[in-house]
């Protein structure tokens, strides 16, 4: 079985974590199926009040009896908010786009791990400074929100050595087994895959969401600030869909009709064009132009199917890779 130091620090069979899609799309269907077919499974927090996430997480805990986290983007995250999950002591707390050292102490008293996410040797450096548990390194190929500008093939090992022994999950642009054996010889001690899992079906992504992920080739997203209603200046990667390519390299604009309306922190809002955060499963009006927030990986997905299967095929596959290349070795 494929197993690694992660998988002991955290309590887990097999070291794939699902990366957090936010605010909605990694819920506690996602996080409880990719946790009961042994991986971890992470519910977005998605700004949501107090109640709502203490709702949130105990439906996870009706779900599954395996270990789970919760992520926080540190800028929008209120000090109650990370209260909930160390009151409730959720096993793992996921951090990032930030500095997680006010939050370690009070996690660790509570039993819980931490994990925080980076684009970087500096910040990787940063994070094992403030004592997270273990560290992912998250390359430019990632969807959603970019923390840096380097490959994960180059980062990953850079992080791995600067930071050793403390373990390195390596993120952005794996989307099957291959990807997660090329991980793990470069030193990481587990995957985290966001646009795989965005494809399945317990996400709770919009189905034009997923059907284009599905559609998508490797050289059909783009690294942009166009969606930054909300979140300005903070580097993302989304589909490059006709509305994306009508305006990718025209900057922030400042006309910023309503186009719909989406789901957000247990509430029904409007959606302006530009808008930074993904459309809910509900969401209505012209969904093809919001932020379809997707990574490189897309070019590997070609369907939707259970986010359990894809563990499992995951899983088999390292496996199979494995004894192949060991049969290389003469």
């Amino acid at each position: 079985m494929l197993r690694t130091p992660l998988c002991d620090l955290l309590g887990i069979e097999l070291p794939i974590v699902a990366a957090p899609m936010g605010p909605s799309i990694s819920g506690p269907e996602l996080a409880a199926a990719v946790s009961n077919a042994g991986g971890l499974g992470i519910v977005s927090f998605g700004a949501n009040p107090p109640p709502l996430l203490r709702r949130l997480v105990e439906r996870v805990r009706e779900l599954t009896d395996r270990p789970f986290g919760v992520n926080y983007l540190l800028p929008f995250t209120m000090p109650e908010q990370l209260d909930v999950c160390v009151e409730l002591r959720v096993p793992v707390l996921s951090t990032f786009w930030g500095d997680p050292a006010p939050y370690v102490g009070a996690a660790h008293d509570a039993g819980l791990k931490v994990l925080h996410q980076v684009g970087s040797v500096a910040d990787a450096r940063r994070a094992v400074d403030a004592g997270v548990d273990a560290v992912i390194a998250q390359g430019a190929e990632a969807g959603g929100h970019v923390a840096g500008g380097v490959a994960t093939m180059v980062l990953v090992p850079r992080v791995v050595d600067a930071i050793a022994p403390v373990p390195v999950i390596a993120a952005g642009g794996i989307g099957d087994a291959r990807g997660v054996v090329a991980a793990l010889s470069l030193g990481a001690a587990g995957v985290a895959l966001g646009t795989r899992f965005l494809a399945t079906a317990e996400a709770a992504a919009h189905a034009v969401h997923k059907e284009r992920v599905v559609a998508a080739t490797e050289e059909d997203t783009a690294l942009t600030t166009m969606f930054g209603g909300g979140w300005p200046d903070a580097p993302h990667r989304a589909l490059r869909t006709p509305f994306v390519a009508q305006w990718l390299g025209r900057g922030q604009q400042d006309d910023q009709p309503v186009i719909g309306e989406s789901s957000f922190a247990g509430e029904r809002i409007p959606v302006r064009r530009f808008w930074a955060v993904p459309p809910s499963a509900d969401a209505t009006g012209d969904v093809a132009s919001m932020a379809l927030l997707a990574g490189q990986a897309a070019g590997l997905v070609d369907r939707v199917e259970p986010a359990g299967d894809v563990v499992r095929r995951l899983a088999e596959g390292v496996e199979r890779i494995v004894r192949e290349l060991a049969g290389l070795v003469r």
